[in-house]
């Protein structure tokens, strides 16, 4: 159920900075970042803290590899705003979407270096079951990935598994593929803050 709120539950200053967003980039102000501004103190204060340093922080993973994590994750989810969310910011990261989606549509076969696709092999595992066992680590270390890569994409899995639930639960709308598109020039541009 969609609540109205995510539509008009807002201060004047924040309806008009939504505004402000619609009229320069043409695009609508997606529901990902509108639920952030609803009740910052409660929630979008410290999940845009949380997230941007999940996907922007120092990392060895880069921010395509990253954002491929969270489109993959959101992909196990069936989270259709958040795959297309972070498809279009993976490809646009990476300059190679046709990699993002040979990733989506079949990891095993997709063209990415083995400590990734270990690590999203292990990630799916993690959205899907809930769990990961001791022999799925022992795997992703042993394909190169180091214990701090394992930490920043358990981060990522983590950020996309409560944002998918939050964007399935609250219906967020669907964007075109071109407010796809602009999300992503601003995700990396500017990050999650």
């Amino acid at each position: 159920m969609r609540l109205e709120i995510l539509n008009d539950g807002y201060s004047r200053r924040t309806k008009l900075l939504f505004g402000a967003i619609r009229l320069f980039s043409g695009h609508p102000m997606p529901d990902a970042a509108k639920l952030v501004f609803y009740r910052p103190e409660f929630y979008g204060a410290r999940a845009k803290e949380f997230t941007h340093e999940a996907m922007r922080g120092p990392s060895a993973w880069s921010v395509g590899d990253r954002e491929l994590m969270a489109a993959y994750v959101s992909e196990v989810n069936g989270s259709a705003f958040c795959v297309g969310a972070h498809t279009a910011t993976a490809s646009q990261a990476y300059q190679d979407g046709q990699r993002v989606a040979a990733v989506l549509a079949d990891l095993e076969s997709a063209p990415v270096e083995e400590p990734l696709r270990a690590t999203l092999r292990m990630l799916g595992r993690l959205t899907r079951d809930g769990e990961v066992s001791a022999q799925d680590m022992r795997d992703v270390l042993a394909a190169g990935v180091s214990p701090r890569q394992v930490e920043d994409a358990l981060a990522v899995c983590a950020a996309f598994s409560i944002t998918d639930r939050l964007a399935d639960a609250f219906r967020f709308e669907m964007l075109s593929p071109e407010g796809f598109e602009a999300g992503a020039k601003y995700l990396l541009k500017r990050g999650y803050r």
